[in-house]
């Protein structure tokens, strides 16, 4: 490390300290907040209401998170945000593979034309009232396939998919097809095992997207029975942040506490569950985008 150092010039020391400088405002402007958040909801209600908490946590209290913790509607809309997100990220995944592995192969007679409307949509959709109209009138409102089917397919991660199939040598087709499989079965056992790690990062972009997703909520959602985690949030954030104090059976001393720290609980509660998978998909992001994005 230092025979290095020695071997580079002054400019290239000050361009390092420079990208070493940005890197670390960089993170301190990301993971500020955040532990900003964390500090405030394990911190007693009077330092956060006095603006006593800065970075660390000030009286280290949890009584903000066990009453939000006690709130029933929290879990519910916790189920169904689980519910979204995992079927609706299998299916996703599902029918990108159905529409990305015909569009790759070359002797696909629509794969030209089909391939232009893919990119087409990306540009040019029929708009919001359309789209509500559709919905509603499929008879999805307020039911659980108006926050999956809609939101089904992504042209842009199809083509990514297409991209990785593209990649995959032709010749490993022919045997298959000369041992007499088809191209389900050539799409099942041969195609998607070789595209597991953009499989991988297909399905974080997707779950992600399932998780935080709250726009679709609102427009198809009505019933608190049925509304996911992230409009939760924002009712709580915008609206109501004193309705979980009023509902829930905690003492005056827990009632006191100032409505902002009980939002900033919520946002951590809603951060955790997506903060626990990323880790375990993180080793595909740059193998998996590299393979779809580029034709070996």
């Amino acid at each position: 490390m230092l025979k290095r150092i020695k071997n580079q010039t002054i400019g290239d020391l000050l361009f390092d300290c420079i990208v070493a400088l940005l890197l670390f405002l960089a993170v301190v402007v990301c993971v500020y907040p955040f532990l900003y958040v964390v500090s405030v909801s394990i911190s007693s209600g009077d330092a956060v209401n006095k603006g006593l908490v800065t970075l660390f946590p000030v009286d280290l209290n949890f009584d903000a998170l066990k009453t939000v913790l006690q709130y029933g509607q929290l879990w519910t809309s916790y189920g169904n945000t689980l519910f979204y997100t995992v079927v609706g990220t299998v299916l996703n995944l599902l029918f990108t593979c159905l529409a990305a592995y015909p569009l790759s192969r070359k002797q696909f007679c629509l794969r030209k034309p089909l391939n232009f409307l893919l990119a087409f949509t990306m540009y040019f959709s029929g708009g919001l009232i359309p789209i509500y109209i559709v919905v509603t009138s499929l008879g999805l409102y307020n039911t659980r396939w108006s926050m999956i089917l809609p939101v089904l397919v992504s042209a842009y991660n199809v083509m990514i998919c297409r991209s990785a199939f593209e990649s995959i040598s032709d010749e490993l087709f022919e045997e298959a097809e000369l041992a007499g499989a088809n191209d389900l079965v050539i799409m099942r056992k041969i195609a998607v095992p070789l595209i597991k790690p953009t499989l991988a990062v297909l399905a974080l972009y997707y779950a992600v997207a399932r998780y935080n997703d709250f726009f679709n909520a609102m427009l198809y959602i009505s019933d608190k029975k049925l509304e996911p985690l992230q409009l939760f949030l924002r009712r709580i954030l915008l609206e109501a942040s004193s309705e979980i104090m009023q509902t829930t059976s905690v003492s005056m001393a827990a009632a006191s506490k100032s409505s902002l720290q009980v939002r900033y609980v919520c946002i951590v509660v809603s951060v955790v569950p997506i903060m626990l998978v990323v880790p375990f998909v993180q080793k595909y992001l740059v193998e998996g985008t590299m393979l779809g994005a580029v034709k070996g």
